[in-house]
């Protein structure tokens, strides 16, 4: 009777353990696609939208401004024309772009256009960035129906999309971060520091009013 090798065995048994303990996202994702948002503060962006399923990762950064390699400092400063904005991957065959629009209009206040709840400037508008005209036919029609549910002018602009900058590691996941922060309530972990700055600042309390029970991410 013909035997299997020892070898051949061990090989299939270790094919199959990676197959295994590959990581879900990219056992699964079959059709991964990205969007590039500005919604204020890109932590609450982040966090917001990591917890949609089918939504890879999302990841902080900085984009369409005039200056290549823009810092956190120089966006901030007003004079880049950058934004704060989020680079969110997701897989395509579970969640779709137009669901994930949908979603970002009720999470911000898309009819201030001179920042986001209690961070104001450029640098905290809002927008949603385009690479087709396929996605700007979806975003427009995300826009105007978000324009009618509220009754009032989007001014929420879709911009043509532009070099996006990955923001510094300090800033990415920080909802989940594990170090501690001093704030203007005392020392705080930082995943506590975020809910008080998030807290602080208004948004879910503005997105609430704004949305009632469409807003997605609304923490109670």
């Amino acid at each position: 009777m013909h035997k299997t090798c020892p070898t051949i065995k061990r090989l299939a048994l270790s094919l199959t353990l990676a197959a295994c303990l590959a990581p879900l996202g990219q056992a699964h994702a079959k059709d991964v696609q990205s969007l590039i948002v500005a919604g204020g503060c890109f932590w609450c962006v982040e966090s917001d939208f990591e917890s949609v399923p089918g939504v890879i990762e999302a990841v902080s950064g900085y984009t369409g401004g005039h200056t290549q390699n823009p810092t956190y400092r120089d966006v901030t400063g007003g004079n880049t024309g950058h934004y704060e904005a989020v680079r969110i991957s997701y897989d395509a065959d579970v969640v779709s772009y137009d669901k994930l629009i949908h979603l970002f209009f009720r999470s911000i206040d898309p009819l201030d256009a001179g920042g986001q709840f209690c961070d104001r400037g450029s640098s905290y508008r809002t927008a949603i960035f385009v690479d087709t005209a396929k996605q700007r036919a979806v975003a427009q029609a995300a826009l105007d129906a978000a324009q009618k549910q509220l009754g009032k002018p989007i001014v929420t602009p879709i911009l043509d999309a532009k070099p996006f900058t990955v923001a510094e590691d300090y800033h990415q996941d920080y909802y989940k971060g594990s170090g501690w922060v001093f704030t203007r309530g005392g020392p705080k972990s930082q995943v506590d520091a975020y809910k008080f700055y998030r807290e602080g600042c208004g948004r879910d309390a503005r997105v609430r009013q704004l949305w009632g029970t469409d807003a997605p991410f609304v923490h109670q």
